[in-house]
């Protein structure tokens, strides 16, 4: 991830989110093991797929953003391929959460889910399970 400097001249990380049209077309290349070209991409997409120019697009913002590199293909063809796995992302994203939402509290964000998600009996027992387990206490 891109670094930058704090008005102490401390450096920090900088994170970025996606946006749902960057998301999509992370979730592409996730599932594409060798990365793909732009036509891969758009290939990926339900119709009507975008035109390749806002493909094209989405793909230096998620350059810029440092998500995605890419490599020679034949010709011109730039194969792109993620920097960080959806398990990163995910991590990264819910840290977030956790720090600007909940103060940094990993009980009071899973407090809201329970309280905000109406869970079953079933998914309360499969969390107590998870919680009880003993890999999860040292």
């Amino acid at each position: 991830m891109p670094q930058s400097y704090n008005t102490c001249g401390m450096k920090e990380e900088k994170t970025y989110t996606l946006t749902k049209a960057e998301m999509q077309i992370m979730n592409i290349l996730w599932e594409l093991p060798e990365g793909g070209c732009v036509h891969d991409i758009i290939a990926h997409y339900d119709e009507p797929k975008p035109a390749y120019t806002t493909v094209a697009t989405f793909m230096k913002i998620l350059l810029n953003k440092e998500f995605v590199a890419f490599r020679k293909g034949q010709k011109k063809t730039q194969i792109y391929y993620p920097l960080l796995t959806r398990e990163e992302y995910t991590r990264q994203v819910m840290n977030d959460v956790k720090k600007n939402f909940f103060g940094g509290s990993g009980s009071s964000l899973l407090k809201f889910f329970v309280n905000e998600e109406k869970l079953s009996e079933a998914d309360i027992r499969e969390l107590l399970e998870m919680i009880n387990a003993p890999e999860n206490n040292p």
